[in-house]
């Protein structure tokens, strides 16, 4: 009876009965159950995993409704003769390593986009003692239930005749109808549906915006230390890419911008150093886009983390040339897993990067999109922005004061917001073992080098994260980091 194939997973999830189902499919589609073997009693089975005689009856006539098996009265249930009708039955072929007819891959790579460098973590990140990873959230304080709640009526039967439809290259509008009446005007951006495109995060924002308008001829400027995915989406396609320094005001307007066909910033809270451009510097900037002739793109990402004041308006919120092109993300706020961004810029603009969106992916999932839509139209983010924004504020607090007692010094850059400290070590400190060292003792701290684009990148900065580590084990894992540094003196 093959009994040995009858074992529910160690760590299954779903409901009982919805185990079994996957169980028995796995041995049917595997071949393990061929067409026509007979299968136990639905009491025999029970016995054997330890569960209801009504739950494998449920699971067993589940699996008859959708053609796995069938019921012979008096003698039980079979695998279905035609189960596997359609498959074919030789298996893959094999690539023998070293063929000599196999393609050259590396050399036919138009970019090598493995060789760009950026932020990484290690897979198992969430069971390290000391996770001061950036991007990251805290289970404990995602809306659980609120999401659900949208989720299941987002699956509702009225819902699913709505969004289950391809819409081509279309967002589902109740999305994108409270993008515009509710989370743009907190920044002061006001937009019409057709200036307004839903993506899978920012950075597919990015990367149709540098797809659309960037050229081999054209020069990109980016902030320098700037956000590193960026500037390698950018430089994909620009000809050239000018590093633009920063200070403790954010990008620094200078006669370096008339080289720029585009310049990518973040004005919010600078990436990775986390300072606010002022409103005077702001409208240097846009003045000087328009002296120029260059376009700007701004990634307003944390906009709504600010602990010590009002958010600043966002730099779109000022464009009275339409030079301003404006990204923004959800993942900050609720979950880096759920990949919806968006992108507002004129309707011309919007129009091309939708086309080449459908080309992609046609549109991000409509049952994510429908689902979000609930979640904001209910109020459950502003509700989340608030709860965030108080636990954060906490964290960044006491991350704040523990830098200050064990790593004076090392962060003083001003710091208003955003969910990481910009950290400078001692001059001579090397970030690449100090991440090491770091790691082998519990701590993952993100390297600061790859933040810099130009070449001799200093080796001493580093950026800790602080919207998934706990609050009470932020001081232990900076007197840990801290001790690290100073032995690598």
């Amino acid at each position: 009876m093959r009994e040995h194939l009858f074992q529910l997973p160690q760590a299954g999830t779903g409901s009982l009965q919805a185990q079994v189902r996957e169980m028995l499919v796995a041995a049917i589609l595997g071949g393990q159950l061929p067409p026509g073997t007979p299968l136990p009693s639905c009491r025999r089975l029970a016995k054997q995993l330890g569960i209801a005689r009504n739950t494998a009856v449920l699971a067993y006539q589940h699996l008859v409704d959708e053609g796995y098996l069938v019921s012979r009265e008096r003698s039980g249930f079979y695998v279905d003769d035609k189960v596997l009708e359609g498959h074919l039955d030789q298996g893959p072929a094999t690539v023998v390593p070293g063929n000599q007819h196999a393609p050259h891959w590396s050399s036919r790579f138009q970019f090598n986009a493995t060789r760009l460098a950026g932020p990484r973590r290690p897979g198992d990140w969430q069971s390290y003692p000391y996770p001061f990873v950036y991007g990251q959230i805290d289970p404990e304080l995602f809306p659980i239930a609120e999401w659900r709640e949208c989720c299941r009526e987002a699956l509702s039967v009225r819902s699913i005749r709505a969004w289950a439809n391809d819409r081509i290259d279309h967002d589902d509008p109740s999305l994108v109808e409270q993008l515009q009446t509710r989370v743009l005007p907190r920044r002061g951006v006001w937009a019409t549906p057709d200036q307004i495109l839903i993506t899978l995060g920012a950075q597919q924002a990015l990367y149709l915006l540098a797809t659309a308008l960037v050229g081999a001829g054209d020069t990109v400027g980016i902030e320098e230390p700037g956000y590193a995915d960026a500037r390698n989406i950018l430089s994909m396609r620009a000809g050239a890419m000018r590093y633009l320094p920063v200070d403790d005001h954010g990008l620094i307007i200078g006669p370096q911008l008339a080289q720029c066909d585009y310049v990518y910033v973040t004005p919010s809270h600078q990436c990775p150093t986390t300072v606010t451009m002022p409103m005077e510097r702001r409208k240097a900037l846009l003045e000087a886009a328009n002296e120029y002739d260059f376009v700007i793109i701004e990634d307003d990402y944390e906009a709504e983390t600010n602990y010590l004041g009002s958010p600043t308006a966002a730099l779109k919120s000022l464009d009275t040339s339409g030079r301003v092109i404006y990204v923004g993300s959800l993942s900050k706020t609720l979950a880096p897993g759920l990949r919806l961004g968006y992108l507002v810029g004129p309707a011309e603009l919007v129009k091309e990067a939708r086309a080449l969106r459908r080309f992609m992916l046609r549109h991000p999932p409509s049952n994510n999109e429908r689902s979000l839509a609930l979640f904001l139209s209910r109020g459950h983010h502003d509700a989340l922005i608030r709860r965030l924004s108080q636990a954060f504020r906490e964290r960044w607090r006491v991350l704040g004061e523990a830098l200050h007692t064990y790593l004076p010094g090392a962060a003083d850059s001003p710091s208003f917001g955003g969910t990481s400290y910009w950290v400078e070590g001692p001059q001579h400190m090397d970030v690449a073992e100090l991440y090491l060292q770091a790691q082998a003792q519990g701590i993952l701290i993100e390297r600061g080098d790859v933040h810099f684009g130009a070449a001799n990148a200093p080796q001493n900065f580093f950026r800790l994260g602080f919207s998934a580590i706990p609050t009470n084990a932020i001081a232990p894992g900076i007197k840990q980091l801290a001790a690290i540094i100073h032995s690598l003196a």
